[in-house]
């Protein structure tokens, strides 16, 4: 399978339907793919589903809540400390016009390495005896119990690289894989951003991130500094 490769962000993104359920990647300001989410604001599809790490600690992804384009939030941290400014998520969360689903963060890299595995699953003790248990399948395993969590995929994945090949293999820099390989796996379509385009072979094979045959669609992006704002 070789990647289609695309001129313009917007231009990747602008058959995302409206109701689409999106992975983001990335961690705070690592490995985010800020160009693809401020194509999906200019494109204005609406009743989207966000999963990610984050959202309101300094990402654009909080720039998708200017124009209510999410209808919900499934990520580990979305709820800034006490004291802080709110983000744009955080007030229409709080206003009820826009649904969260909170999940540790081990848990929520699980269910999308299920979900890209093709499992029915995974077990864990993390949320037992919480409010994260409310509504979910307990299993009581050898005298153990244990929280059964679903696999999550999504419909598409946005993803940032450092490079890509023309075929489509991603090469990561530093903190930049963190949730992108595992998201890469769990998406019916999956389109990256990288920094810089290469031809294929100068990426060495073991260095390549996400292989080629997870990659539907590229595009080559400048970076877009994320500023954090306390």
């Amino acid at each position: 399978m070789i990647a289609q490769i695309f001129d313009t962000s917007d231009a990747a993104v602008a058959d995302v339907a409206d109701g689409a359920t999106v992975l983001v990647g990335g961690f705070v300001s690592a490995g985010t793919p800020s160009n693809l989410i401020l194509a999906l604001k200019r494109g204005g599809q609406t009743d989207l589903t966000a999963v990610a790490n984050n959202i309101g600690l300094g990402d654009l992804l909080d720039e998708l809540c200017e124009d209510r384009q999410l209808a919900k939030v499934i990520a580990t941290f979305a709820i800034r400390a006490s004291g802080t400014r709110s983000s744009r998520f955080e007030v229409l969360y709080r206003a009820g016009e826009v649904e969260l689903e909170l999940v540790p963060q081990g848990t929520l890299i699980e269910r999308l390495r299920a979900g890209g595995a093709g499992l029915g699953g995974v077990l864990t003790r993390t949320g037992l005896g919480t409010m994260m248990a409310e509504g979910k399948q307990i299993i009581e395993l050898d005298g153990e119990r244990w929280l059964l969590e679903r696999p999550l995929r999504g419909d598409v994945a946005l993803l940032k690289a450092w490079r890509g090949d023309l075929h489509g293999n991603l090469q990561y820099r530093l903190a930049g894989p963190n949730f992108n390989p595992v998201m890469a796996t769990a998406a019916d379509l999956v389109i990256a951003e990288v920094e810089e385009l290469v031809e294929p072979g100068e990426i060495p094979p073991e260095l390549v991130g996400t292989p080629a045959i997870y990659v539907d669609r590229l595009v080559r992006c400048e970076p877009i500094p994320v500023r954090w704002e306390g």
